[in-house]
């Protein structure tokens, strides 16, 4: 119990440190923005620790078969400080600043190519702006769909490497996937791969289509220029992670079906091959 709350707490001041993160590094951040975030933190800090300190399923999938939400997080906290850092740098460079800046600006040349997603983020912003704008948005672009890409890599292989999720203990359904319902709705392999599936897909399309869909929400309302600092730092992280995150589901998902399947076949095996005659 003691080790749980400790991990619950541990928890909840690193997403109080993460959501504080561009705040604490830009210079120059309003006090009213300053009392925003820290509410959000804290509000945000509060809700997760009350899930991991909790016995019960709540919000957050996946809560008791790591490394599922570590690398989630490690790869939220990792975008947020890069492109904070890069953002501070536009008016305090630095040696790293300047450092992180060139290698972002390579990483969005590479992956700037027609019909990108990164190509699409630049287009979305109005035909006015500026060049150095322009290039910053790129840059905080490339990174952020980089660290996406690593993420599903490194997931991909740790899932191999352990043999996730079946190595680290029994799966609970009902704490780790608290919105499945596997009572409802038809067999739970086929609804696990469906979901899956559609979670994949989803996964790959919305770097495609957030750009698309502020294009033409543009159109009616304001043009969305990204000028101010925290909000280029949280729409190209969410724009980033948010598939990214999909993508692990799905793959997670259709693991888990696999492996119900799996149990399903040897117990099948099992039941006829006590039904053989001796």
């Amino acid at each position: 119990m003691i080790s749980q709350l400790t991990g619950a707490l541990v928890r909840a001041l690193l997403v109080m440190v993460l959501i504080a993160t561009p705040s604490l590094l830009l210079p120059h951040v309003p006090a009213d923005t300053t009392q925003i975030v820290a509410l959000v933190a804290l509000f945000a800090a509060a809700l997760t620790f009350f899930e991991y300190a909790s016995t019960y399923p709540g919000l957050v999938e996946f809560r008791d078969a790591p490394p599922f939400n570590r690398l989630r997080f490690l790869s939220l906290f990792g975008t947020v400080l890069i492109l904070s850092t890069i953002v501070r740098g536009q008016t305090e460079p630095t040696t790293l600043t300047i450092f992180i800046e060139a290698l972002g600006n390579k990483l969005g040349e590479v992956i700037d190519v027609p019909y990108s997603p990164v190509r699409l983020v630049v287009l979305m912003l109005p035909e006015d702006m500026s060049l150095r704008h322009l290039v910053l948005v790129r840059t905080s672009a490339g990174i952020s769909y980089m660290i996406s890409l690593i993420t599903l890599i490194l997931f991909v292989v740790t899932m191999r490497v352990i043999g996730w999720p079946s190595r680290i203990g029994s799966f609970n359904v009902w704490i780790n996937l608290p919105t499945f319902d596997p009572t409802t709705g038809g067999d739970v392999v086929d609804r696990l791969s469906r979901d899956a599936r559609f979670n994949i897909a989803l996964g790959f399309l919305l770097p495609f289509l957030i750009p698309a869909a502020v294009k033409l929400a543009a159109l009616a309302f304001s043009p969305v220029t990204l000028e101010s600092p925290q909000t280029l730092i949280w729409t190209m992280t969410a724009w980033a992670f948010l598939p990214a995150s999909l993508f692990m589901r799905g793959i997670a998902m259709g693991r888990i079906a696999g492996m119900i399947a799996e149990k399903r076949r040897q117990n099948h095996s099992a039941a006829e091959a006590e039904l053989l005659p001796a």
